[in-house]
């Protein structure tokens, strides 16, 4: 099996770093069409001229998100931040969709086709629930204690796809809404299942009556709230922080914002403007805090150690997971659940005895890592000649949960697929933070930090890759006890 590295490919790839690279919102429209930021703590708001747009107020972060011509705003401002999930590493490195929630898994075992929630080798070795495990009934599990009620959501993403039968009871349709500029609602509009995807890992009920069943989320009795800032591929920082403070005002126990920006916007010797986008984030994140929100941030998907310094750029800044109040996640993937040179037949035993190639909780290849990790969790891993040569099972090693397709009448269709990413791993921390909220409602951000911290487990990698360890639900709802 071939494990690829990106952090050797980025240092080959020379990318030039300028306007059109960066990504940064607009900066090449007409100045009276641009967005940007007016950071309030070096511009008196009683100076922004009458003709510059507020799209977002943000003042009690000090921020506004606005639109007109930048120049003539005296003070801090910066161009807003576009971020296009058709990018490389923007959101999901790999995915294959599975099957529809109303259709037959391909039967290749002799035991039968696997039920959807057998590929959930994440919530498997996290011994989440009984009919998730090897052994059903064998002792106790997570569920046994907490199911995550009483506590809120927010997904912060391309939108979350509530009609899905295991989402269906899940999602806050009243709350949840659009925070970009397109007049849609909060459901996906063009930008794929990435939104549904994180949802179902979070709070999934395993709802669906079809014929291979639904999947199970780490906190199925959570509540969800969408806030969807993709419009199409693209999407605008200044929406998702707007989308921060909307989830804090209404008593979100944590945001979930598996969003990025993207390489090469990580080297602040090059681009001093990054400084400035630092600190907007940190200032939001300090408001989000003071509400009891914790803000849980995948930590990207270009391989980068993020505690380093490059030779030729200087040191490296990955936002918004290096602000101060924003809780990181690495991925962590398995290599060979069911397939491979140690395949069993049997999809109890895939997880189970010397058959994985690599253990579900050793780094991904695509991971950041290093500084602003503060612990990592499943999401997946890849051997990439196998998953894109076809064969067989090789895509068991991504994570698996609900999403959205469309079908060729344009129709959208509820379904599972596979998806691997530091995108999948902030939900489960997400989820963890329910399970903690529902046992101690009144902890605070510090505490449920904390205690996911304290709890972590040792992986492969060491802090390095996991910061404080590997999520472990179990020790983590013992101790929230």
């Amino acid at each position: 099996m071939v494990r690829h590295n990106r952090r050797a490919f980025l240092k080959l790839t020379g990318v030039t770093i300028g306007a059109a690279a960066l990504g940064a919102g607009n900066v090449t429209a007409e100045p009276s069409d641009s967005r940007f930021f007016i950071n309030l703590r070096d511009v008196d708001r009683s100076e922004v001229p009458d003709d510059i747009e507020i799209i977002h107020d943000l003042s009690e972060a000090d921020v506004l998100v606005a639109r007109g011509d930048q120049n003539r705003v005296n003070g801090t401002t910066v161009p807003d931040v576009t971020i296009n999930r058709a990018d490389e590493g923007a959101g999901a490195v790999v995915s294959r969709d599975g099957p529809s929630a109303d259709g037959n898994s391909n039967s290749h075992n002799h035991d039968g086709a696997p039920s959807n929630s057998e590929y959930q080798w994440d919530k498997r070795v996290q011994n989440l629930n009984n009919d998730l495990t090897d052994k059903p009934g064998g002792g106790r599990s997570i569920h046994d204690t907490t199911t995550g009620g009483g506590t809120r959501i927010a997904v912060v993403d391309s939108g979350v796809y509530a009609e899905h039968p295991d989402l269906v009871d899940v999602v806050n349709t009243e709350l949840s809404e659009n925070v970009s500029e397109d007049p849609y609602d909060f459901r996906p509009n063009g930008a794929g299942s990435h939104g549904t995807h994180v949802a179902g890992t979070i709070a999934a009920t395993n709802s669906n009556d079809g014929p291979d069943g639904g999947v199970l989320g780490t906190a199925p009795d959570t509540e969800i709230v969408s806030y969807r800032m993709f419009s199409g591929m693209e999407g605008k920082q200044g929406d998702g922080y707007a989308a921060w403070m909307k989830a804090a005002d209404i008593g979100c126990d944590a945001i979930n914002y598996s969003v990025g920006f993207p390489f090469p916007f990580v080297f602040p010797e090059e681009l001093p403007i990054l400084e400035e986008y630092l600190a907007i984030a940190e200032q939001v994140a300090a408001y989000v805090r003071s509400k009891g929100t914790v803000i849980v941030n995948s930590a990207g998907n270009d391989g980068l150690d993020m505690g380093a310094t490059d030779p030729e750029r200087g040191e490296i800044l990955s936002l918004p997971t290096e602000a101060k109040g924003v809780f990181g996640v690495s991925a962590t993937g398995p290599i060979g659940v069911g397939w491979g040179d140690k395949h069993s037949d049997n999809e109890e035993k895939w997880l189970t005895g010397n058959r994985l190639e690599d253990p579900t909780d050793s780094p991904a290849f695509y991971t950041n890592y290093g500084k602003g990790v503060d612990v990592s969790a499943a999401g997946g891993d890849a051997d990439l000649d196998a998953l894109n040569g076809g064969v067989e099972g090789a895509a068991n090693d991504l994570v698996y949960s609900t999403i959205n397709t469309t079908d060729d009448d344009g129709n959208v269709v509820a379904g599972y697929g596979w998806k691997a990413g530091t995108s999948m791993a902030a939900p489960q921390v997400s989820g963890a933070v329910a399970l903690v909220r529902s046992l101690r409602p009144d902890a605070s951000v510090e505490e449920v930090e904390s205690l996911i911290q304290e709890t972590a487990a040792d992986a492969p990698g060491g802090e390095t890759y996991h910061g404080a360890g590997h999520l472990d639900l179990k020790a983590l709802v013992k101790a929230a006890q």
